[in-house]
């Protein structure tokens, strides 16, 4: 009768403490719909503008505090948004052919969050290992989160994965033709 009085403590006291224990975190899925990513390249002569849509995302969090992300770009979706008629669809088409993202074999890109370090109140100094055209490389970006809201503008170097068309980087003498390796993308996230 004691083992049993014993053993129906235990049980009792250590099953308590694990459905008393916190939750590690929390993982917040975006809004994809109401969620933004802008891009904008640069050329010797000028630049361009557009839209890329996620496929998926999350951020996770302990308490308030960011800890982690994963996302999924959808390749496919990148559009141009200040060229219009023909103009627009070449550009479009050439952006998602072999000479820049070949998004016939590589319909998606990555991003998944490998350190998130406090740097305010509401910022983060985030690196994270970002996959283009099968090729990953570590970036490093600020990330500001309000409420159900987060945003973050990161640098890419197109030439770190295999983007070479009128790279300076791949190219001599391209002259005015000449395609800086920068891009920027400007995320607006919905959570």
């Amino acid at each position: 009768m004691k083992k049993t009085i014993l053993s129906l403590a235990l049980t009792t006291v250590f099953g308590l403490t694990a459905i008393a224990s916190p939750i590690d975190g929390e993982k917040k899925a975006v809004k994809v719909d109401e969620s933004t990513v802008t891009w904008k390249a640069y050329k010797v002569t000028g630049s361009h503008t557009g839209t890329i849509a996620l496929k998926s995302g999350a951020l996770e969090f302990e308490g308030d505090k960011l800890t982690g992300g994963e996302f999924v770009v959808d390749m496919t979706s990148i559009a141009n948004t200040d060229l219009e008629g023909d103009y627009k669809g070449k550009l479009e088409g050439h952006l998602n052919s072999d000479d820049f993202f070949g998004t016939a074999t590589n319909p998606t890109s990555s991003l998944v969050f490998t350190k998130v370090e406090a740097s305010g109140k509401n910022s983060y100094k985030v690196t994270g290992d970002l996959t283009i055209k099968g090729i990953t490389k570590p970036v490093t970006f600020d990330v500001s989160i309000y409420g159900n809201k987060a945003t973050a503008t990161l640098k890419v170097d197109r030439a770190a994965y295999d983007v070479k068309y009128g790279s300076g980087s791949f190219f001599d003498n391209l002259g005015d033709k000449t395609i800086y390796d920068e891009f920027d993308l400007v995320v607006d996230l919905q959570l």
